[in-house]
């Protein structure tokens, strides 16, 4: 496995063990000693004999042994030497407990940088700084300053964030919760998120991985890594900075850059990760999948002795795209035979109030042995005379012989009653609630697609002038410009296939009509202005025009509306336009995300694009089934496709576009945004066009 010396060390010395209590040196000393760890264990302290009976020595380099991991605990400013003296020592991997580096500020961030540099020079890695350690607990090593060990399981943890690592354990602990492994990630200064996914991806111990995270360092290998371990094991993932004060927050917290919403919904897709919104998702997931088979398909049973629970539950299954299944003839004969008469033998199958574990395991039964049950929910509410304990011991019992996933949702028990515990000893996850049993079952079922979908679809090529797009962006630049104008964008789209109308930029009345003679009637005129970014809003465009002195008449509108409207704005000219047949209105469009790279946009479009908000993303480069999926998750989809007995529109022209601004966004790291808004796009067969187009480029 990768990261062997912080995983499995053979011998750890704590620089900064304190003979205090109430010092962190002293808390993760003292829980490598009481882990039971197997190894070396050496505390680094010159002002000091020994701790908890083990003998102290003045610095790393006394160590008479090879030493394979360090736990740093001492104040920012020292760290550096103390590095230093790691390096020399040849020790292999080193943890930096401390604060006081990239999460505070300038100088903070620059003895950071000094600390990776030494580390470099040895070739050691480190983990943190500003984190809170490690624990692996098979091998009984807690290098961390968590206030116990958990319980070994099949569960890894990885998070940015140390408050939110004490709060897993401590949830782990008091809900008998096993891990594997445990990683608190700090700066990332070093190493980051996906080297340790990387590991744990190669751990045959663990079988789910979560993860907490608020930015990445590096998106492309984050999504690489990632997108290679949700193939052997899923990773459920909150990503925490999501607003406004949400990213305040992470940049003040760990150093780290946070990126997009929108962007790490699209990274997390694209690597396969399930993205859940709160800790109790995060929670209630992992034990899903760190205890049950994974579905083969989303048709569900429903088992319950109330009948509002299971229709709530069956609500829960539709709203959240699983199908009630239908169990078949034969099947519902023989529970017929064992059900009393007035028991519900469709789905949900209501067992009656007074049911006993007879009953619950004569329904379980009937869902194993049924082909059209992919996965079980079963449901127990409080009655006088329900036997819960017993229920709980054959609903454990049968878990264990199952192929198919059983979620319980025992509603109205204590944690610590016997038919809860009796739950967690069979490892069978219980959820006080129906829908939060569903949508772990749902969470389950999508991991099934994740796992099913092609390995890699092959990245279509399509052809573009290269040179001439690398022409019009080089004069952006010699300009000293960021927007392209509205005829270069235009440009750069038809050197890159993309379909648009005939147009011209003129600058006085005359030029206005001789350009419309040319390109021929009738013609759109809109206003061409750095500074008005929505025409539309200050009378800026005017349709229809069919004459020449209409064209003339119009130029001067325009730069009287938009002078009036817009005082001191620089206005370049008009822009004259072939007006082409309407069309459903979209939009296409792409920006560069600082930590993922190119972050693809299609939605409903038009002027009310802001308002609406019917958008889905991907991460560049698209497949052509990422470019489909992408249609298909929004409403516009709903019209492109034809709605009462509407002709369906040319959809396959616009997944062309969309790989078509994909591979100019891939290509062209200048160009930092790209937008078609609206792309007309007409019946199936007759193509698209783009009426209008924003491009910008990067500030060097």
């Amino acid at each position: 496995m990768m990261l062997e010396a912080f995983f499995n060390p053979k011998s750890i010395a704590v620089i900064g063990a304190s003979r205090e209590p109430l010092k962190v040196g002293h808390r993760i000393f003292r829980n490598l000693v009481e882990s039971g760890f197997g190894g070396r264990l050496y505390p680094i302290n010159p002002n000091a004999d020994e701790i908890l009976g083990f003998k102290c020595y003045g610095s790393v380099r006394d160590v008479p042994d090879e030493i394979d991991l360090a736990v740093i605990v001492v104040p920012a400013r020292v760290v550096p030497s103390v590095v230093e003296d790691c390096g020399l020592k040849g020790v292999k991997g080193i943890i930096v407990i401390s604060a006081g580096f990239g999460e505070t500020g300038k100088e903070g961030a620059q003895l950071e940088r000094e600390v990776v540099s030494i580390c470099r020079k040895y070739g050691m890695r480190m983990q943190g700084p500003n984190c809170l350690g490690i624990i692996n607990v098979q091998n009984r090593v807690n290098a961390s300053f968590a206030p116990s060990m958990p319980l070994p399981g099949n569960i890894a943890f990885v998070s940015q964030s140390g408050a939110i690592g004490s709060a897993i354990l401590n949830w782990a602990i008091r809900n008998e919760i096993g891990f594997t492994k445990f990683i608190s990630l700090g700066n990332e200064a070093d190493l980051n998120a996906a080297d340790f996914l990387e590991a744990l991806g190669e751990d045959e111990e663990t079988r789910v991985i979560g993860l907490y995270i608020e930015g990445v360092k590096d998106g492309e290998r984050f999504i690489e890594v990632a997108g290679k371990v949700t193939r052997r094991k899923p990773i459920v993932a909150i990503k925490a900075g999501t607003t406004d004060a949400g990213i305040r927050a992470v940049s003040s917290h760990t150093g780290s850059l946070a990126g997009s919403d929108a962007a790490f919904s699209a990274a997390f897709k694209k690597a396969g990760i399930i993205r859940v919104n709160t800790l109790e998702d995060l929670f209630n997931l992992v034990l899903a999948f760190g205890s049950q088979p994974i579905p083969k398909g989303r048709r569900v049973l429903i088992v319950t002795n109330g009948g509002g629970p299971g229709i709530l539950a069956a609500d829960a299954c539709e709203k959240m795209g699983l199908e009630i299944a239908s169990l078949e003839y034969e099947i519902r004969e023989e529970l017929r035979r064992l059900m009393p008469p007035h028991s519900s033998l469709s789905n949900p199958i209501d067992v009656l109030g007074d049911a006993d574990e007879g009953r619950y395991r004569a329904a379980l039964e009937a869902g194993l042995k049924s082909s059209n049950v992919d996965g079980i929910i079963v449901i127990l509410t409080p009655q006088a005379v329900t036997p819960y304990d017993r229920i709980a011991e054959a609903v454990s019992e049968i878990g264990r012989l199952s192929d198919k996933p059983i979620i319980a949702s025992f509603m109205g028990l204590e944690d610590n009653s016997a038919a809860i515990k009796t739950l967690k000893k069979g490892r069978i996850p219980n959820y006080p609630f129906p829908e939060s049993a569903v949508y772990a079952l749902k969470s389950m079922y999508e991991y099934s697609l994740i796992l099913s979908s092609p390995i890699e679809e092959r990245i279509p090529h399509v052809e573009v002038d290269v040179e001439r797009i690398r022409s019009i962006i080089n004069n952006v630049r010699l300009e000293g410009r960021l927007n392209l104008t509205i005829n270069e964008a235009m440009e750069v789209a038809k050197a890159a296939g993309i379909p648009m109308p005939d147009a011209a930029i003129v600058r006085s009345k005359e030029e206005a009509g001789i350009i419309a003679d040319r390109i021929g009637y009738p013609v759109a005129m809109k206003i061409v202005s750095p500074d008005i970014l929505h025409k539309t809003d200050i009378g800026g465009v005017i349709l229809n025009v069919r004459s020449r002195s209409e064209a003339e008449e119009n130029y001067d509108a325009l730069i009287r509306r938009a002078r009036l409207a817009m005082p001191g704005s620089r206005i370049t000219g008009v822009l004259v336009q072939k007006m082409v047949p309407v069309g459903r209105e979209v939009i296409v469009g792409a920006v560069r995300d600082p930590q993922f790279g190119p972050l693809m946009m299609f939605g409903l479009g038009g002027i009310y694009v802001d308002f609406l908000r019917d958008v889905s993303y991907r991460l560049c480069p698209l497949t052509r089934a990422e470019a489909a999926g992408m249609i298909e998750e929004t409403r516009a989809y709903i019209l492109l496709r034809g709605v009462r007995g509407e002709p369906p529109s040319d959809i396959d022209s616009v997944i062309d576009v969309m790989l078509r601004v994909s591979q100019v966004m891939m290509q062209f790291r200048d160009i930092y945004e790209m937008e078609i808004n609206p792309l007309f796009v007409y019946e199936s067969g007759e193509g698209c066009i783009g009426v209008d187009i924003r491009i910008t480029i990067r500030r060097i």
